[in-house]
């Protein structure tokens, strides 16, 4: 089953327990995904594109 939500800076961010511009931060340096949407100049996430980049983020392993 697919995961086909869209999330924002905000829904990742409460994901990975940082600030939501931390992940504006890791989107500038090229450390995040590119979005799966852009909807009036805000990029969106599908939540199982943003769970896959946690699994294989460094260190992150095993963790939520």
């Amino acid at each position: 089953m697919t995961d086909r939500k869209l999330w924002s800076y905000k829904e990742i961010a409460a994901h990975i327990q940082v600030q939501p511009d931390t992940v504006r931060s890791y989107r500038k340096h090229g450390l995040l995904p590119e979005p799966d949407l852009v909807e009036g100049g805000k990029p969106y996430w599908f939540a199982d594109t943003v769970r896959a980049w946690v699994a294989q983020r460094p260190g992150q392993r095993g963790r939520r």
